[in-house]
């Protein structure tokens, strides 16, 4: 089975921590794993729980429980790629609850959710929570810092038949709370005694004139072009301020944060993943857990507090043996934190500002999904031959639960939505639109 969901996943084979993970999950009952962002935590864990699994088991086995709605989907995604034969749900807030409510009234194998909304089913009776024998605390140290403990401990107290836990982290834990039930784990420590950079990154400073960084910021990612950069704040105010800025300028862009409504957060990441942009302005929300593909900048806008929010930034870019740039932008009377040892290079910027030109993409939304039987291949089918484009003008679809995206040609968008403006899907009318 093994060869085959790494064939499926594409993986030739496990790296250290993978191994240990699924080796320990054969005989420990408790585990806590910290491994740095990027180093494929998702799979060192859901390997144990697939070892667990038995076809002819009856309701929810496993849980995981996660900070953010955009990880849970990501490690939705990983287990459908997985192709294990069990079914996989995912709940989070902002995410229709009559949809969950039917969802799990054929329970899959393995549940992720978000605490509130796991919590909200529980206490609603909406699936059983006895049958649960694994439970997975992914990305631990963010769940309680966004201040889920109650719900958590809740959640935890409901699960009667749990003999193994597996809590996991990207920094280390000076003590695990007695809600969790961990006890005498076995610790895979794959973090070393500092946080450590890629070793494909490249650290360099801007430096701007007077407090005001806006200029500076504009300046570098003009000088960047169309190469996928993230610009990182501190503060949600800062991201709509640079956003506000790129608007006037016309440059095309995304933000991300906690407080957009779920399916504007969505949108964002799918126009990042297909290419119709490449500049994501965010809070840290975007440092960890997000299906979101190579990065090759990062900006820090506003210098991280700590050097585990500086690594977990940087760590977006220069995966695996890829290489990635992190710019750190220092306004007068502003100096290089401390826990950076080596002085980064200092980066110039041109004269004169020329803006990106956009990309050869733009996204088409479709108001269709998987639960009106839509699938890729009907979306596919409608745009090559109703909207009379090639196949290389058409880029990365992806089928949501109520919606669609496909990127398309952006010289070919208009004529394409002209052809298509009457067109039925499964023999339905749709909206369809430019994303915005």
């Amino acid at each position: 089975m093994l060869e085959k969901v790494l064939e499926n996943l594409k993986i030739a084979e496990l790296n250290e921590m993978q191994w240990a993970a699924m080796e320990a999950g054969k005989s420990v009952n408790d585990i806590v794993l910290l491994s740095p962002t990027g180093s494929g935590k998702t799979v060192g864990f859901l390997l144990p729980l697939l070892m667990r699994m038995d076809n002819d088991a009856v309701g929810v086995k496993a849980l995981v429980i996660v900070p953010s709605r955009e990880l849970g989907l990501q490690i939705e995604q990983v287990w459908k790629l997985m192709r294990t034969g069990f079914k996989v749900n995912c709940c989070y807030g902002g995410h229709s609850t009559r949809t969950e409510k039917n969802n799990l009234e054929h329970p899959p194998a393995l549940l992720i959710g978000t605490p509130g909304r796991l919590a909200y089913h529980i206490r609603n009776d909406n699936f059983d929570s006895t049958t649960i024998t694994s439970l997975v605390l992914d990305e631990f140290d963010k769940a309680l810092e966004f201040g889920f403990k109650e719900d958590m401990s809740f959640i935890i107290y409901q699960l009667k038949s749990l003999n193994k836990r597996i809590l996991t982290s990207a920094t280390n834990l000076e003590e695990i709370p007695l809600f969790t039930g961990v006890v005498n784990p076995v610790k895979l420590n794959f973090l070393t005694n500092s946080p450590t950079q890629p070793q494909g990154l490249n650290l360099k400073i801007v430096k701007a004139e007077g407090r005001d960084k806006l200029d500076a910021l504009f300046g570098l990612i003009c000088k960047l072009g169309n190469k996928a950069t993230l610009v990182f704040c501190n503060h949600r105010d800062a991201v709509e301020r640079i956003s506000e800025l790129l608007k006037n300028k016309g440059l095309s862009h995304g933000v991300f944060h906690g407080k957009m409504e779920q399916e504007d957060r969505e949108r964002a990441l799918i126009r990042l993943r297909n290419g119709t942009n490449t500049i994501l302005i965010t809070t840290d929300l975007a440092s960890r857990g997000l299906d979101i593909p190579e990065i090759e900048n990062i900006i820090h806008y506003q210098l991280p507090h700590t050097e585990d929010i500086f690594v977990h930034r940087n760590g977006r870019t220069a995966r695996m043996n890829a290489k990635g740039t992190a710019y750190l932008i220092l306004s007068e009377g502003e100096y290089t934190p401390t826990f950076i040892k080596e002085k980064p290079a200092e980066e110039t910027l041109p004269e004169k500002n020329i803006i990106p030109e956009n990309t050869p993409w733009c996204t088409l939304y479709i108001a269709a999904g998987k639960k009106d039987k839509i699938n890729k291949m009907d979306i596919v089918g409608m745009l090559l031959q109703k909207g009379k484009i090639n196949k290389d003008e058409l880029g990365l679809i992806e089928v949501l639960d109520f919606t669609s995206y496909a990127a398309v040609n952006r010289k070919k968008i208009d004529s394409v939505l002209e052809l298509i403006r009457n067109e039925k899907i499964k023999n339905k009318k749709v909206k369809m639109e430019v994303s915005r």
